[in-house]
C-alpha cells in the first residue's frame, strides 16, 4: 500500500474503529498494473463483519476517488462465493458485470467484477 501512495498517489485507507482505537482493515482506491479497472476495494477483519463499516468506509472512498481522483468508473473484485462482499456491492449501487481476470500471480484466481459508472454513483448518491 505504501508503494502505491508513492507510485500513484492513492491506496487503500486504514480503517480505525472508534470505539476501540483498533485498525481493523482497509478500504479504498486500488488499481495495480494490469488491474481490470480502478478498483474501490475492502477487507474488513472477521470478527467486525456485518457492522457497516465495510459499506460507510466504501462510500466515502467511492466518493474520493470520483471527486478527487476523477475516476468515471469504479470496480469491485468480488470471488463469486462471497456472499458479504456481493451484498456490500449491491448496498454501494453496483452490478456484476460477469467474471474477470486479474493479472499474475492472481491469474487463476476467479472472480466477478462488479461495478458502476461515476455518473451512476452521482446520480444514486447526491
Amino acid at each position: 500500500m505504501a508503494g502505491a501512495w508513492s507510485l500513484q498517489g492513492f491506496a487503500m485507507f486504514s480503517v480505525i474503529e472508534k470505539s476501540t482505537g483498533r485498525w481493523i482493515g482497509r478500504v479504498g482506491p486500488w488499481h495495480p498494473e494490469g488491474w481490470p479497472g480502478t478498483e474501490v476495494g475492502w477487507g474488513i477483519v472477521h470478527d467486525c463483519w456485518g457492522r457497516g463499516y465495510a459499506t460507510e468506509a466504501a462510500t466515502a472512498a467511492i466518493d474520493w476517488a470520483v471527486d478527487t481522483l476523477r475516476w468515471t468508473d469504479i470496480i469491485h473484485v468480488i470471488a463469486p462465493t462471497n456472499a458479504r462482499s456481493q451484498a456490500v456491492a449491491r448496498r454501494l449501487g453496483s452490478r456484476n458485470r460477469g467474471r474477470g481476470s486479474l493479472p499474475a500471480p492472481h491469474a487463476d484466481t476467479i472472480v466477478d467484477l462488479w461495478g458502476q459508472s461515476a455518473a451512476d454513483w452521482r446520480t444514486s448518491h447526491s
